[in-house]
C-alpha cells in the first residue's frame, strides 16, 4: 500500500466517522425531543455523546490526512478548492462546537431532573429546541456537506 493509498483510506474513514457521528448525535437529539420524561431524554442525550466522539475522531482524521493528501498529490494550499474546503471545515467545526452547548446543558438538566422526580420541565424542552443551537448545528452540517462536495468534485 502506498502512502497515497493509506492517506486516502484514513481521510475517507475520517469522513465516514464524521458524518456517522453527526447522524448519531442528530438522531439522539431529535429522539430526545419527542420524549416527555427527563430520564428518557437524559438516556438519549447521553447516547449523543457517542456521536460527538465519532465527530471528534472523524474531524482529526479528516484534517490530518487531508493535509497529508494535499502534500502527496501536488495540490497546493493556495488552490481555490483546497482553501475553500479548509475554510468551510473550520466554519463547520466552530459552528458545531457552539451548537453543541445547549444540548449538553439539556443533557445535564435532564439528568438532574430525572434524579429529582422525573417530571417534565419546560426549561428542558426550551434547551432542546433552542433555535440558535439548531441553526448552528444545521449550519455546521451544511458546511460539512459543502466540504464533501469540494472533495468529490475539486472545481
Amino acid at each position: 500500500m502506498s502512502q497515497y493509498e493509506a492517506a486516502l483510506f484514513l481521510h475517507i474513514l475520517g469522513a465516514v466517522l464524521l458524518f456517522a457521528g453527526m447522524a448519531v448525535a442528530g438522531a439522539g437529539h431529535w429522539s430526545a425531543c419527542r420524549r416527555e420524561r427527563p430520564s428518557e431524554m437524559a438516556l438519549l442525550l447521553g447516547l449523543t455523546r457517542v456521536g460527538v466522539a465519532l465527530v471528534v475522531a472523524g474531524t482529526v482524521l479528516v484534517l490530518a490526512f487531508g493535509l497529508w493528501l494535499v502534500d502527496l498529490t501536488g495540490y497546493g494550499y493556495g488552490d481555490g478548492w483546497v482553501s475553500a474546503a479548509l475554510a468551510l471545515f473550520g466554519v463547520s467545526s466552530v459552528l458545531g462546537a457552539a451548537g453543541g452547548r445547549r444540548p449538553k446543558q439539556a443533557r445535564l438538566l435532564a439528568t438532574r431532573l430525572a434524579a429529582e422526580g422525573d417530571r417534565p420541565d419546560p426549561a428542558l424542552r426550551r434547551l432542546l429546541l433552542d433555535r440558535t443551537a439548531l441553526t448552528l448545528n444545521y449550519g455546521a452540517a451544511l458546511a460539512a456537506l459543502a466540504v464533501l462536495a469540494l472533495m468529490v468534485w475539486k472545481p
